[in-house]
């Protein structure tokens, strides 16, 4: 049977007319496997790093595995090195000089975030009633908090002891472990409160965790569940009550990264806004063999504003680009004007489920690769960097020569979405910024969802960013 003959509409159509990829269409089968192998690390990194703290070690580990060294301030530096900067423990800094003129060429930079929405422990928080005993919390970040109660919890954090001793504690992600719980309300009685908004289901000072419900064997106490609990966390880290005061405690799901459907294309795991790009993110500056000055930022607290000494708003990454400016005997005014930076974080992915608060033409659409934002905000673009045509017509052709499948989005309709990233804190020192990153199924909840072809197609474009 010949084959049909494309008529004149038809030819001029396919030349002028735009339409989304699905990746695994176009991959090869060689490409399909590089896809899969390459999310095979990235659960790994998922299952380690569910604090700030822990994908920040992480990071360390495997920067040091690829050759490099921690940068001070002050330190030299020279075309070939390869330095990491830690800050606090809660954020890290990685990056390689190039050697291509600074102050022509500019810093290359991806900016991500390793913080994500969770409960946290507050600091007077242990307490015994009706037989059990709990930790108040307060939330993290923007959470459905009805998501967080009947599911199996972990506990992770840092506490720092009387005498200034550091204890790290992490209970519920091995096998053997027992897990914490925030209770729910039975729908045999629950009339009243399934009435209430989603917003009120649960409220903020129900989210107590159960930490135990085995009482003290002495008579003459009172508290006594509260006081066994006690003298486990002082078996086992040498805690006393008073050392809550000085802690850090996250409570975040036990689950595991698992494989999503019978083809095992997508994949479900907590915290993939954002660390689902903060790995393709931090891969890319290890793997990197570039002419360009390259820097990957993994930094905190984005979820509730990037504040604090650890967040994008901290003049440190600002001193660090000037510091490597002036090592190398560059302006740092005319570096900042020559950077670009890709703002690397999640957008959310059309859900057929919920198709009223899309815009169909312009949502991200699962397995069609890495997405670009243009602009963020909510609404009328409020609190957006808002990228010039200039700018993203350059990522634009520098990721169709490097055969990147990618895609751009919006997220929602215009008087219903909206959102933040870092982008608009690079953009602030004169920086070329745009937003790219995975889309994501069911963002902000204890399990989200993404195609691993989104995660490979950002590693790539990443790579093509650095090149």
């Amino acid at each position: 049977m010949s084959e049909k003959v494309k008529t004149e509409g038809a030819l001029r159509q396919e030349k002028l007319s735009y339409k989304k990829q699905n990746y695994y269409e176009q991959a090869s089968e060689k490409e399909r496997k590089e896809i899969f192998d390459y999310a095979e690390g990235c659960k790994d990194f998922l299952n380690y790093c569910k604090t700030e703290r822990e994908a920040c070690a992480y990071a360390v580990k495997a920067a040091i595995e690829k050759g490099f060294t921690e940068y001070k301030f002050g330190d030299t530096l020279k075309s070939g090195d390869k330095r990491y900067f830690v800050n606090r423990g809660k954020s890290v800094v990685l990056f390689r000089i190039g050697s291509k003129n600074l102050e022509e060429d500019g810093l290359r930079i991806i900016a991500s975030h390793i913080d994500a929405p969770r409960i946290d422990v507050k600091q007077n928080p242990l307490y015994e009633e009706a037989g059990m005993c709990f930790l108040k919390t307060h939330y993290y970040g923007g959470i459905k908090k009805y998501q967080w109660t009947a599911t199996p919890l972990a506990l992770h954090g840092t506490v720092i002891l009387k005498d200034g001793t550091q204890r790290d504690i992490c209970v519920g992600e091995d096998e053997t472990d027992p897990v914490f719980y925030i209770n729910d309300l039975l729908p045999h009685l629950g009339a009243d409160q399934m009435a209430k908004s989603g917003g009120k289901v649960i409220e903020g000072e129900q989210l107590n965790v159960v930490v135990g419900g085995l009482p003290y064997e002495d008579k003459e106490i009172k508290d006594k569940i509260k006081l066994n609990v006690l003298t486990i966390l002082n078996e086992n880290y040498g805690m006393v009550e008073e050392d809550f005061l000085s802690a850090e405690l996250c409570v975040v799901p036990a689950f595991r990264t698992r494989d999503i459907g019978f083809d095992r294309a997508l994949f479900a795991s907590y915290g993939h806004d954002d660390r689902i790009c903060a790995y393709p993110a931090m891969t890319a500056v290890l793997d990197n063999e570039s002419e360009h000055t390259v820097i990957t930022m993994l930094v905190d607290k984005e979820e509730i504003g990037s504040e604090g000494t650890t967040g994008m708003q901290s003049q440190v990454y600002e001193d660090i680009m000037e510091e490597i400016s002036l090592a190398m005997g560059a302006n740092f005014r005319k570096v900042r004007m020559a950077s670009k930076c890709l703002s690397s974080d999640v957008t959310a992915a059309y859900d057929p489920n919920f198709p009223e608060v899309f815009e169909k033409m312009n949502a991200a659409m699962i397995s069609c690769g890495t997405c670009m934002s243009k602009f963020t905000g909510a609404r009328g673009k409020g609190g957006s960097n808002d990228a010039s045509a200039e700018f993203v017509g350059e990522i634009r052709k520098m990721f169709n020569e490097n055969g990147v499948i990618w895609q751009t989005a919006e997220l929602g309709k215009v008087d219903i979405g909206g959102g933040g990233t870092v982008a608009k804190f690079t953009a602030k020192l004169n920086i070329d910024t745009v937003d790219l990153g995975v889309p994501v199924i069911s963002m902000h909840s204890p399990y989200e969802l993404v195609s691993k072809a989104d995660l490979y197609s950002t590693y790539k474009a990443f790579l093509a960013f650095m090149k």
